[in-house]
């Protein structure tokens, strides 16, 4: 079969997974142990992408330039979300028929995202069969986030794949950013914390509302 694309790589949180309330729970009980300002899920959409620190460092505001009381807090939110990380979180609707039908079609799956390497894989783990997802790489210290792209490129190196032949599918301006520094092919998708409006904003010529229409995509 002729297909558009060999290998598909995914954002994991708010493109294959929904995981902004347990993202959102666990930092609001970290912030309240503190005596800090909670936060509404919808103002969480914008706090979350590049990474735990970021997220608890967002959230805090100006409480965040203490930096003792950032690694705190930052260090109670890993304790509370390795309980609580998979209370809410579940795929996107239509995600794991997409990737059934992905794989059966030869297309190499990879999950790249800017999550602490441990949640990533124990969250695509749990959500996921191992059969439909070749290899998942979260922040780890040998690579810098998203977008930088050097963990897109190990992937694609790990998968043996030409860049040329990948699409990189997010729902940020960060994934797309990703995916422009890296040199590959991006596909935004409505449904995520971000939305159409800051994909098409930052760029996106490809934007998706439902997750068969990447198939159609992919697959030709």
């Amino acid at each position: 079969m002729n297909k558009n694309y060999d290998v598909c790589i995914f954002d994991l949180d708010g493109t294959l997974a929904d995981s902004l309330k347990d993202l959102a729970l666990s930092c609001d009980a970290s912030l309240a142990l503190f005596d800090l300002p909670t936060h509404t899920l919808e103002e969480y959409r914008y706090f979350v992408g590049n990474g735990i620190m970021n997220l608890v460092s967002n959230a805090m505001g100006e409480k965040a330039e203490d930096e003792k009381l950032l690694r705190s807090v930052f260090g109670t939110f890993n304790m509370i979300y390795e309980e609580k990380c998979l209370e809410n979180t579940h795929p996107y609707a239509g995600i794991t028929d997409l990737l059934v039908k992905l794989k059966d079609n030869g297309v190499k799956i990879g999950v790249l995202s800017n999550k602490a390497d441990d949640f990533a894989k124990r969250i695509v783990g749990a959500l996921f069969d191992s059969s439909l997802i070749d290899t998942v790489y979260g922040q780890r210290d040998d690579y810098p986030r998203k977008p930088k792209p050097d963990s897109l490129y190990a992937m694609l190196g790990e998968l043996g794949a030409d860049k040329a032949r990948c699409l990189y599918i997010g729902d940020s301006n960060v994934d797309l950013n990703t995916a422009k520094n890296g040199g590959v092919d991006f596909c935004g998708v409505e449904w995520g914390f971000r939305g159409y409006d800051e994909l098409k904003k930052a760029g996106a010529e490809m934007i998706v509302k439902t997750a068969d229409e990447i198939a159609d995509i992919v697959l030709g």
